[in-house]
């Protein structure tokens, strides 16, 4: 077996798109008859400086040998990249051996891989790694895209956790120009693939999420558990003629970014966490719609963000309260969290209210500073303010992003099994 890796060939301005490289390598080396096991799509890191849009690596499971396997990767690099954008400069790593043999794929090379989904690297560290664990590998302009080339490499040992996404590519003279997909046939497929297959419409914004606005290669890409599921979907779309096809292996919906935090003082920028608090501020909406609100524990306080993008969400935040229990998920940016979901662990039900007088059933007035209150008429009186019980929209449980905003990585409530009631988006 080989594994090819390859990253940043892609432009968000020029088209092109890695997964389309992949599946060219893939449909190329099948075409001089070779096996390809699997096409990995793995997403790193959301938060690096550098990402493109989605920010995927891709690797090639195949029985062609090496030299062979790169030689094909090379050529449809050098033919496809976008390397007239600035910001495209991609990368190939080729490894001999199976995919999931240590020999082959050392630990160092899969700790590199899920520090690439949750963490930061540089191009140094991994032409270090390369070299040292024995791999061919090309770099074009600054070769930055070593570094997802070698993550998706070692993404097979890193992660147990994964998913599918089908993804149908347009024929090249159709590229640029609008996508002809018929919406009713979308989200009536959407229907009856679903929960097999997430996060392909967005009902409550009447958005078909799986079809890009991007001005490259692909049509749609069906994302779910169940490949045949994703199949299916995919040919019940009513659309304009597909050149190819190809089914991707991969960690979106995975909340693979997410570390886990003991507390707020450990979270820093540019990582993704999950992490407990309790409301220490009532939510806010500021200009343009956001909505702040801060999580405290022992060690410190974090502010908290819905940005308007995440659209019905927001109202969700909004129905918070100071003193509920949450556990809050995402990115840390600029030292604010950019919450992906959360989950309302204990809420609160009271709120301090002026006493009301047992006699004339008429609200009390203040007593004066530190005295508690009183009624002028019945003489009665009160020490301080009592607990009101109060009605609550929000129920325990998880809460999370409506599919329009939902990042490739993070995990959709409809998926597996969660420590909580659910309360999931479509």
């Amino acid at each position: 077996m080989t594994t090819v890796g390859l990253d940043d060939t892609d432009s968000r301005t020029l088209g092109m798109c890695t997964t389309y490289v992949a599946a060219r390598v893939a449909r190329m080396l099948e075409e001089r008859g070779h096996g390809v096991a699997r096409v990995l799509l793995v997403r790193l890191n959301p938060a690096v400086e550098h990402k493109t849009r989605g920010n995927a690596a891709l690797a090639i499971h195949t029985d062609a040998p090496a030299d062979a396997a790169f030689a094909v990767a090379r050529d449809a690099i050098e033919a496809a990249a976008a390397v007239a954008d600035d910001r495209t400069n991609p990368g190939l790593v080729v490894a001999p051996g199976r995919p999931d043999d240590p020999d082959a794929v050392p630990d160092a090379v899969a700790a590199f891989a899920r520090d690439a989904v949750r963490d930061h690297h540089d191009v140094a560290d991994a032409t270090a790694l390369v070299e040292t664990a024995g791999y061919r590998s090309a770099g074009w302009k600054n070769g930055r895209g070593r570094i997802g080339a070698l993550a998706a490499v070692g993404a097979w040992r890193a992660f147990e956790d994964w998913t599918y996404e089908y993804i149908s590519y347009r024929e090249e003279p159709r590229w640029g120009t609008a996508r002809d997909v018929d919406h009713d046939s979308v989200f009536a497929a959407a229907d009856d693939a679903y929960p097999d297959a997430w996060d392909t419409v967005d009902r409550g914004e009447g958005e078909a999420v799986c079809v890009p606005h991007t001005p490259g290669p692909i049509l749609h890409g069906i994302r779910g558990d169940d490949p045949e599921a994703c199949r299916g979907l995919a040919a019940a779309v009513e659309a304009e003629p597909t050149d190819f096809a190809r089914l991707f292996v991969t960690n979106q919906g995975t909340d693979a970014h997410l570390r886990d935090a003991d507390a707020l003082d450990a979270l820093t920028d540019g990582r993704a966490y999950r992490v407990d608090g309790t409301v220490a501020t009532a939510p806010e909406t500021r200009r343009g719609g956001h909505v702040f609100f801060a999580v405290a524990d022992d060690t410190g306080e974090i502010p908290c963000a819905a940005f308007e993008p995440t659209k019905r969400f927001r109202e969700r935040v909004r129905d918070l309260r100071e003193g509920d229990a949450l556990t809050v998920c995402g990115e840390v940016s600029d030292g604010t969290l950019k919450l992906e979901k959360f989950a309302l662990r204990e809420r609160v039900t009271t709120a301090p209210a002026t006493p009301v007088c047992p006699s004339c059933e008429r609200t009390m007035e203040s007593a004066g500073a530190g005295q508690g209150y009183r009624c002028r008429d019945c003489s009665t009186s009160a020490p301080g303010k009592v607990a009101e019980p109060i009605a609550r929209d929000l129920d325990v449980g998880w809460y999370e992003v409506p599919p329009c905003a939902r990042r490739h990585v993070a995990r959709p409530l409809v998926r597996g099994s969660w420590d909580a009631p659910i309360h999931p988006e479509r």
